[in-house]
């Protein structure tokens, strides 16, 4: 039968054999008996009720008229499916109506859910993000009033940040608090491009909001952030009188399309009123919980579309039958380039994927240890990886979906097939909460000097150890060894980004973006290493059912070595000489005006 969305084998592979359940007594219940009914039951429900709406959604859209907003119909039954599943606040503390699992298991069933209808998910991705800074950072009646219903999707939630001058320099934003006697703030102002703004799946919409309050320092430092309910809440807890914050339009997407992106106003029509969230003027501090979040959400957004597009895309090849193939098979899977098309995009998609669970996991390892120092080497792997796993995992998305739609063809670029809607659904992902372009520059720009260098000393030092201990296996030494070589290559470039940041040299931001596609490389290298390891060592005692994977995996690690790391020194070479012609360039030079 074939495998939809995701490949259960290689989920399998990357759970129980390359990173392994935690063995720790908080996540003891999650042993791989119960993991297997949750992941299953993850999988019959993205199978059988989410991918249904996958293309009736992107049909029917979503619809505006007189400041309501209208989710494609097929989403209210599944929205419905989702909530009893109670799928929203897998991963969260039970006190607030959690179910405990660990954030690694909340990835395998995220790779089903996810997968099934990117556009569909960003309404739950969203409303947990909301939850969660409400956790961290609200009072404890902001938690009893927000939390329960937030968690188990009767509300949904949102972020607003956006506005028409100020997308990424928040601090140039509009939007004013005006303190009321009561301890509230009424809010004006405007923002734009907002992920479920309004929508009719919930009963109530909360909205985290950034707003300047009346006298507060200019610029980012005196940003606050306010929790603003679309309906106001009773004493009980039942919904109250409507708040002034009203959708005003929504835009008209490539892609996403069941996904409301909408234009907010706040104040104008009647009194905006929202609660402080966090102190006052540390709004950003909120933002960037959130922005986190989200930007591992986006990266496993961006995943999940190409792990469907290469699902798509393999069972494709396996079945059309064009031309004389030179490689013995009857369908097209026998011709050289669609097995070059399909080998990069199992690279990626593999690699990704053990990233991401990677990612994953070492939260949880922060949850279970009791070594303070520990846990800030964990977090400082997470805070290291993060712009790698939202820029350089959402960029080679739209790689592998592009290879989607060519594998397919003629038909590729029809609606009759998926493979055209997973890309213009995958491109919407690297613009998401910062271009990859930010991504580049956090990585080089704060990630390089965090904690005086030691943040990224500590990535550097786990890749260093995962090199050393791969090279021990025997069938892959040498394809480990010649990996290992570009990494040292690229980490000699660190020192030179360091001193072109210390002079605040141009190159440095001419270049980031290849610095971080290079460092991309390098942990797609790991990752890939690290599974045929595994592999390997799994060979001599493998069913025969199970050879073909295993062997798979090591000619996959081999593929990426030899045919995409040599690609890698080329771009550290064109880092480190890297054309200034960019910034020089004057304006006119560009074209006529």
């Amino acid at each position: 039968m074939a495998q939809l969305i995701a490949d259960r084998r290689d989920v399998d592979f990357v759970l129980y054999e390359q990173i392994g359940l935690s063995k720790a007594k908080r996540f003891k219940e999650f042993d791989k008996k119960t993991v297997d009914l949750i992941v299953s039951e993850a999988r019959n429900l993205a199978i059988k009720e989410i991918l249904p709406t996958f293309k009736p959604g992107d049909e029917e859209g979503c619809t505006f008229e007189n400041g309501e907003v209208k989710v494609p119909e097929c989403f209210k039954k599944v929205y419905e499916l989702y909530k009893e599943g109670e799928w929203l606040a897998m991963c969260d503390d039970p006190k607030y109506g959690g179910q405990g699992m660990p954030r690694l298991v909340g990835l395998a069933v995220s790779d089903y859910l996810i997968g099934a209808n990117p556009s569909f998910m960003l309404y739950p991705g969203l409303t947990h993000g909301t939850a969660k800074m409400i956790e961290k950072l609200g009072t404890e009646e902001q938690k009893k009033i927000y939390l329960k219903n937030l968690y188990n999707g009767n509300w949904a939630g949102t972020m607003l940040l956006t506005e028409a001058n100020a997308g990424s320099d928040l601090g140039a934003l509009e939007a004013t608090a005006k303190k009321n006697s009561d301890g509230t703030y009424s809010i004006t102002g405007e923002k734009i491009f907002i992920s479920g703004g309004e929508q009719d799946l919930t009963d109530n919409i909360i909205h985290p909001v950034l707003a300047r309050i009346e006298g507060a320092p200019a610029g980012s430092k005196g940003i606050s952030m306010f929790i603003v309910p679309k309906f106001h809440i009773n004493e009980d807890g039942s919904k109250g009188e409507r708040n002034g914050i009203f959708c005003s339009g929504i835009e008209e997407k490539m892609g996403i399309h069941g996904s409301s992106t909408c234009t907010m106003t706040l104040g104008s029509k009647i009194e905006c009123k929202g609660t402080l969230l966090g102190k006052e003027n540390e709004g950003l501090k909120g933002m960037f919980l959130m922005m986190n979040e989200s930007r591992h959400f986006v990266g496993f957004q961006g995943f999940s579309a190409a792990t469907a597009s290469y699902m798509h895309s393999l069972n494709y090849a396996r079945e059309r039958v064009q031309g004389k193939t030179l490689l013995g098979e009857k369908t097209i899977i026998g011709h050289p380039d669609v097995r070059r098309q399909l080998i990069l995009m199992k690279t990626y998609v593999e690699g990704a994927r053990s990233l991401l669970y990677y990612n994953a996991n070492l939260f949880d390892l922060i949850k279970t240890s009791d070594d303070e120092e520990e846990k800030i080497r964990l977090n400082n792997l997470i805070e290291v990886l993060t712009p790698i796993v939202k820029g350089y995992v959402t960029d080679k998305a739209l790689e592998v979906t592009s290879h989607g739609v060519q594998i397919f063809g003629g038909y590729g670029y029809t609606k009759e097939f998926p493979v055209e809607q997973l890309m213009r659904d995958a491109r919407i992902f690297m613009i998401y909460e910062g271009t990859n372009g930010i991504q580049s520059l956090d990585f080089m720009g704060r990630k390089l000097t965090m904690q005086k260098g030691k943040a990224f000393n500590d990535f550097i030092n786990e890749i260093s150890s995962a090199f050393e201990r791969i090279k021990k296996t025997k069938q892959i030494e040498n394809i480990a060894n010649k990996a290992e070589v570009v990494f040292l290559h690229a980490k000699d470039s660190v020192e030179l980004m360091i001193e072109r940041l210390t002079k605040k040299d141009i190159a440095a931001f001419l270049s980031s973006y290849t610095f971080m596609e290079v460092f991309g490389d390098i942990v797609m290298s790991w990752m890939l290493l690290w599974r045929a390891e595994k592999a390997a060592q799994a060979l001599d005692s493998a069913k025969s059912k199970d050879k073909d994977f295993y062997e798979g995996q090591i000619q996959t690690a081999d593929f990426f070595v030899n045919s995409m790391l040599p690609i890698t020194v080329g771009k550290i070479n064109s880092m480190k000489s890297v054309s200034l012609a960019p910034a020089t360039m004057k304006d006119a030079a560009f074209g006529s005006k």
